[in-house]
């Protein structure tokens, strides 16, 4: 993946390509790890190249490159399932084709690297890794409002709008206050959120299901 590391302790790696059907001695507690240092190097990434964007906007832009969708996309690129070791029942359900087994390998692998090599190398790594993803991601995109982003990741799926509902209206500390509802029908997905406007709260309600379907 991405660039050649000298292991001093190669059973880390092993761990790392070892999925929880197999043995307890499996990558779910490398995949922790990886997922908090492959965190902390997008996020570095992204501080140093977008100075004009705010926490806000490098925050969702960062969640564009850490989800499952994205790492399994990874993984991919770098044929690493040939590598990933399953049980016998994972591999007759399709795991190897899974994008949560691959997403889970590729921040495994990073955990291991850290563990063996130290945070230097594993920046190194990862940014290596991570480089075409890195390259292509499109900050203007993450600009756009929450509602309106939604409505175009949802029409370039081919789905329906999303249906916002006003489920709740009533007072805290002196002030009206709207609990509104989003649901996407044809993915069953339903989110809530609470504000001073109801414009406000479908805002937040949108940005959640984000989220959720970045997922």
């Amino acid at each position: 993946m991405g660039q050649k590391i000298i292991w001093h302790d190669e059973r880390l790696l092993s761990q790392a390509l070892t999925h929880r059907s197999v043995s307890r001695s499996n990558n779910e507690r490398l995949e922790f790890l990886g997922d908090s240092v492959l965190s902390l190097v997008i996020s570095t990434h992204l501080y140093s190249l977008y100075h004009q964007l705010t926490e806000g906007e490098l925050s969702r832009l960062r969640a564009t490159l850490v989800r499952g969708k994205t790492l399994a996309e990874v993984a991919r690129h770098y044929q690493l399932g040939e590598s990933i070791k399953l049980g016998q029942g994972e591999i007759k359900s399709g795991g190897v084709n899974k994008s949560s087994v691959l997403a889970d390998a590729v921040e495994a692998v990073f955990g291991a690297v850290l563990l063996d090599q130290g945070y230097a190398v594993a920046y190194e790594f990862i940014s290596k890794v991570m480089e075409p993803w890195l390259i292509k991601v499109d900050p203007v995109i993450i600009k756009k409002d929450p509602k309106s982003h939604l409505q175009e990741v949802l029409q370039k799926q081919g789905l329906n709008l999303p249906v916002y509902q006003t489920i709740s209206e009533y007072e805290e500390q002196g002030e009206v206050v709207f609990q509104v509802e989003c649901e996407v029908l044809e993915e069953a997905l339903k989110t809530e959120a609470k504000a001073k406007s109801i414009k406000k709260a479908e805002q937040a309600c949108a940005e959640k299901m984000l989220v959720l379907l970045n997922g």
